[in-house]
């Protein structure tokens, strides 16, 4: 965000300048969607309790049935701010104030490609209509942003023009909004765009962004899931994130986080798809440990492998042990979970065979907890058992490979020898630093 060409610190500082409230437009336009009313009004109910401000609904002249649902919606006496979007003139401007919504967002495009084949006016038109909607929608009471579609493929001069003409005449417009409608603007380019037009206008400025080469978000730095037209626009969740890093307090302090993950889940029910492993926050990955030396590191602090903490989402993290990358630390964590006590000597001895079972088979996390289970058994047993019961013979033969290559390692017998000796309560727990080659850092 930029305001007089600097980069704000403080999310708080920017909201009235650069438009920093959640907004979050019902993209019915994504290939799936198809909300009736019923859902509309679920998800207007999620979204207000997580927090957002303005919630923008598709505009009442698209359908009988969008009419109906804008009208609705306005009705719920939500905390949030009811706006539809518009096109920029006067019918629908009419149409959209008589369904009761506390705002409108009218558009018109201003690139060349948009003038040329959409809507087919020129510059004079486009500002003499803007003004004479603009001056309407204040006349009745309510807020009102005049957006430019494709912003950032539109001339600099014209869209000036047009942004100051409107800031002149219409003293009080609420906002001004600029689009990367076909999502092709760099960061670079939005901060300079943004940072131009605050010189030329005194209200706050609104940016909507779409994701067709992946910025959006860091454009924007919101559509549930970044549902949209084509890719999609910012995502709730990642913008959250985005924002979560910049100012903490203050976001825990707007809105309810915890609610995140039920308002993605039930925008994803609906559009009949599900949340992208690795979508920001409440993608399934999005906490998930896997390699040893993170889990190290993320059970002594989490800070060193996550910049946002789960619990703040009411999310939790995972480190994955049931692979060939996990370290004994994470195996440690898990016997503790499952209330075996072992020494350190025997979680790694137990940390190997994980791994070599890990390269004979793909590993589930039942998997894994039988294994350790059975070798916590094993060690005060006298007829050794193996350690899963359902390996092909290939399997098995492929395992009995990689534990004869472990045990002829200098560092597996020594593990070995410890936890023996320990099973027979000979020696403490005292397992020998890692030499100069390494040795010990791999179980």
């Amino acid at each position: 965000m930029a305001v007089n060409g600097n980069t704000i610190g403080k999310l708080e500082d920017a909201e009235h300048t650069v438009h920093a409230h959640g907004k979050k437009p019902f993209k019915t336009e994504f290939a799936n969607a198809f909300f009736d009313t019923e859902t509309k009004v679920k998800i207007a109910r999620a979204l207000d309790d997580f927090g957002v401000e303005y919630i923008e609904l598709t505009s009442p002249a698209s359908s009988e049935q969008s009419r109906r649902d804008c009208e609705t919606i306005a009705k719920l006496g939500l905390k949030a701010k009811i706006l539809t979007h518009v096109r920029c003139n006067m019918e629908d401007a009419k149409l959209a104030v008589e369904t009761g919504v506390d705002g409108v967002d009218v558009v018109i495009g201003t690139s060349s490609y948009l003038r040329e084949h959409s809507h087919g006016k020129d510059l004079s038109y486009i500002i003499k209509t803007a003004v004479e909607v603009i001056e309407y929608v204040k006349s009745t009471g309510k807020e009102i942003r005049f957006s430019s579609e494709d912003s950032f493929r539109s001339d600099l001069v014209d869209l000036l023009s047009i942004y100051q003409a409107v800031d002149k005449s219409a003293e009080d417009t609420s906002q001004v909004g600029i689009a990367d409608t076909v999502g092709v603007a760099t960061p670079r380019e939005v901060f300079d765009l943004v940072r131009t037009l605050r010189s030329v206008v005194r209200c706050d400025i609104e940016c909507h962004f779409h994701n067709d080469t992946g910025c959006a978000i860091a454009n924007a730095y919101c559509s549930v899931l970044g549902i949209g037209e084509r890719n999609g626009i910012p995502s709730l969740g990642g913008f959250v994130a985005r924002m979560l890093t910049q100012d903490r307090d203050y976001v825990k302090r707007k809105y309810a986080l915890a609610k995140l993950k039920a308002v993605e889940d039930l925008v994803a029910s609906a559009v009949e798809v599900n949340v992208p492993f690795n979508n920001p926050i409440t993608g399934f990955c999005a906490f998930t440990h896997k390699a040893g030396i993170h889990a190290k590191a993320i059970l002594a602090n989490p800070a060193t492998y996550e910049i946002i903490n789960p619990a703040d989402f009411g999310m939790q993290r995972y480190v994955h042990f049931a692979s060939r990358l996990t370290g004994w630390n994470a195996i440690k964590s898990r016997c503790d979970q499952l209330g075996l006590d072992m020494t350190d000597a025997q979680i790694k001895q137990c940390t190997a065979k994980v791994k070599a079972m890990a390269d004979v088979r793909r590993l589930a996390m039942e998997d894994t907890d039988i294994i350790i289970n059975q070798f916590y058994r094993n060690l005060n047993s006298k007829q050794e058992q193996p350690l899963l019961d359902d390996l092909t013979v290939e399997e098995q033969q492929a395992f009995a490979k990689k534990e004869k290559e472990l045990n002829g390692e200098p560092e597996m017998q020594k593990l070995k020898a410890l936890a023996n000796a320990h099973t027979n309560g000979v020696i403490t727990d005292h397992v020998e630093a890692p030499d100069a080659n390494g040795h010990g850092n791999g179980f």
